[in-house]
């Protein structure tokens, strides 16, 4: 039988509104199993940066819904422990559909010809290095799953299970409701590996050049782009809008 690619029905806001009111009163499985095979949701990659907390999403999904895609930007900016950690989980978690998306070499060597952008503009290095990236990956699908937590900063205090990027499509996060005490319950009770550098103190981890150590009492994303306002990357969005930096009612206005 054809696949049918037709695609949910309605505008991005309405299912979003449907799908939060539906499972609003779910669990971050529940919400998995459920979801995934919901029509207001249509087809769904999950987006990892295999960071500090990555390993909790991966082996949900893995239980729930191996065959899941699993896109994994890579900047090529990344620490040596991060592509390690990646290739681990990969074997350990029998992920069978890792998509590695990285920026075209032409683009890069353009814009980019040094490797000096992220010294000076870090918003620009961003976007050719992991936003178009990724926005082309996606292409492909209706919505995508993240990691995004409710705890994580002020940026993502009112984060919800569903969220509308825009008319594009439909952001899932499962664990929106989780706090740190159920990451690491998570992660003890399933003997999962860590990432190598949250013991060096880094609670949260992007790009090498980009990320430092966090200092106890420190947002856990203190140590992103640290000394400016930037504390996301931009490929999330408030009310269809890119968040980069600030606060949010600055960037929902």
């Amino acid at each position: 039988m054809p696949r049918d690619t037709s695609g949910p029905v309605g505008t991005v806001a309405d299912r979003v509104a449907a799908l939060n009111a539906r499972y609003r009163h779910h669990g971050a499985t529940a919400v998995l199993e459920h979801a995934l095979g919901d029509p207001d949701l249509g087809r769904v990659a999950l987006v990892s940066s295999f960071g500090a907390e990555s390993v909790v999403l991966l082996h949900l999904v893995s239980v729930i819904a191996p065959e899941t895609p699993v896109l994994f930007v890579d900047t090529r900016m990344l620490f040596k422990e991060t592509l390690d950690y990646q290739r681990e989980l990969a074997e350990k978690l029998a992920l069978c559909d890792i998509r590695t998306i990285r920026a075209h070499p032409k683009k890069v060597e353009f814009d980019d010809p040094d490797g000096t952008l992220h010294q000076f503009n870090t918003d620009a290095c961003c976007a050719i290095r992991k936003v178009e990236p990724l926005e082309r990956a996606l292409k492909d699908f209706d919505g995508w799953i993240t990691g995004r937590k409710r705890y994580q900063g002020a940026t993502r205090q009112e984060v919800e299970f569903f969220e509308a990027e825009g008319e594009t499509r439909i952001k899932v996060n499962p664990l929106a409701h989780w706090g740190r005490e159920d990451l690491e319950d998570y992660i003890v009770n399933n003997r999962l590996p860590r990432h190598p550098l949250v013991s060096k103190g880094y609670p949260s981890i992007g790009c090498a050049p980009c990320t430092s150590p966090v200092k106890p009492g420190e947002d856990p994303r203190a140590g992103r782009w640290r000394g400016s306002a930037k504390t996301e990357c931009g490929i999330h969005f408030i009310n269809g809008r890119a968040v980069r930096g600030g606060t949010t009612e600055e960037n929902a206005a």
